[in-house]
């Protein structure tokens, strides 16, 4: 039985698997066009999704907003979600528990979705989706295909805000995808 929208975000808000969700403000399932091509995966929210429960809106996200931009897609015409759904602390990296804890929601995002493209941003969400000897500054900007989904590895945006040299790279990254995109589209 396939669960819907409904659902899935009543079962994210309903949440006590883990301990992230006793120390937010709002739970960050995601957002966007819930029929994309393309889907974008994240580690987890910030403090500016944590205040506005929406992914992706901080300095990273508007930096993410502009690398869209650049390959003509808006918000609007993707999905955005993270591997976990509730902010760490002090924005550390998931713990494997929390993350465990949050996948099976990530999972069904996936089933609703049907992206024909995920663009993986960072290690975690590289690690959770391609497999623990996963790492970003090897892998990224490869594609992988698994199930008949396109994966592509690049920097998370905040990396990129950290370091500008990498900026390059993960525009040859965004290059490749939309040229994958054109081609899955013809």
């Amino acid at each position: 039985m396939e669960i819907s929208w409904d659902e899935l975000n009543r079962q994210i808000a309903a949440c006590e698997k883990c301990g992230l969700c006793r120390q937010i403000r709002h739970k960050v399932p995601g957002q966007g066009n819930p029929h994309a091509s393309l889907m974008l995966i994240g580690e987890g929210p910030g403090r500016d999704e944590d205040e506005s429960g929406l992914a992706f809106v901080g300095r990273a996200g508007q930096l993410l907003t502009r690398m869209l931009a650049a390959i003509r897609l808006s918000r609007e015409e993707v999905y955005i979600c993270n591997v976990v759904k509730c902010r760490p602390p002090d924005n550390r990296t998931p713990m494997p528990e929390e993350a465990e804890a949050c996948l099976p929601y990530l999972r069904m995002q996936f089933a609703l979705v049907r992206p024909k493209v995920i663009l993986l941003l960072g290690a975690t969400a590289g690690r959770y989706v391609l497999g623990d000897d996963f790492r970003v500054t090897r892998d990224r900007g490869r594609f992988v295909q698994k199930g008949g989904i396109w994966f592509m590895p690049t920097y998370h945006p905040a990396a990129l805000l950290r370091d500008e040299s990498k900026k390059r790279e993960a525009w040859a990254d965004l290059k490749q995808v939309m040229a994958k995109l054109d081609e899955l589209k013809g």
